[in-house]
């Protein structure tokens, strides 16, 4: 099978050129300087142009507090994008995969967010990436939206990484305890978007909007913990409430996804946080 990816840099993206080959999948990986999604209609010239018979978008605008003063552009990179290429796979009849985010939701609550629950972005960047999720199922063709959170591997700029290099130089850190999520690893992601891709490629008819995210639910405190014990770091956790570190963009209280459908439809279950990290972090 041959998919075609957006995406070459980022967490996701790589894992998907590693996971391709394992899963019998022929992976085409278009950076920005082939396709920029600042430019919609490069990318869906790109699908235009190519025999795949799959496409997945692993790019986004993830620079959550800089969204907040620069909208338009993330816009046009997390809601116009995405929408061009879904509208050039639904023109040559081939299934699109969107990856998005727990950010599409205010956070209220402690019950995990059901796939059809009411959508209500806290700031730009939830915004954003919900105007590309409608503009993917606006356009008619088969897809599958996947939403996932708190993304990590062992080499992106992510909270695993940035603890481990905090951890360098410091031996006590304060973390915040108050929001809750699943730490979900890239390399899962990555097979998920793949099972799910071959199935509607398949003719799987099964278009709709999944939830992905990693077991169990953690705050971020508790995750910090994790990896330092992981790891075999000296460091203590200090908990905060989220009010003692202010961002410019609010963040989602409360990230945990209910990924039943995902299970139950595409035989994707979700995967242990704790057992990737100990893949991806080296005892020191």
């Amino acid at each position: 099978m041959k998919v075609l990816v957006f995406g070459r840099r980022g967490q996701v993206a790589r894992a998907l050129m590693v996971a391709g080959p394992e899963m019998g999948v022929q992976i085409t990986a278009l950076g920005r300087d082939q396709a920029d999604l600042s430019d919609p209609a490069t990318c869906a010239a790109a699908i235009a142009a190519s025999d795949a018979e799959a496409v997945i978008n692993a790019a986004a605008w993830t620079a959550v507090d800089a969204a907040e003063d620069q909208e338009a552009a993330a816009r046009v990179i997390n809601g116009d994008a995405p929408a061009a290429m879904a509208q050039a796979c639904a023109t040559t009849a081939v299934p699109f995969v969107q990856i998005s985010t727990d950010y599409v939701f205010d956070g209220r609550g402690t019950a995990p967010w059901a796939p059809d629950a009411q959508t209500g972005p806290l700031g730009a960047y939830g915004r954003t990436k919900l105007a590309g999720e409608e503009g993917v199922i606006a356009a008619g063709g088969v897809y599958a939206i996947l939403r996932t959170a708190w993304v990590f591997d062992g080499d992106g700029q992510n909270f695993v990484t940035t603890m481990l290099r905090l951890s360098e130089t410091r031996n006590a850190l304060r973390v915040v305890s108050d929001q809750v999520g699943g730490p979900t690893p890239a390399q899962a992601i990555a097979e998920a978007c793949l099972v799910i891709a071959k199935a509607l490629a398949a003719g799987q008819q099964a278009s709709g909007t999944y939830h992905f995210s990693g077991a169990p639910e953690v705050s971020w405190a508790d995750f910090a913990r994790a990896i330092f014990a992981t790891a075999g770091r000296d460091v203590t956790v200090t908990d905060i409430p989220s009010a003692a570190y202010p961002n410019l963009a609010a963040r989602p209280a409360n990230s945990r996804l209910d990924c039943r459908s995902t299970q139950e439809i595409f035989g994707v279950g979700r995967p242990d946080w704790q057992a990737a990290l100990a893949k991806v972090v080296v005892r020191s």
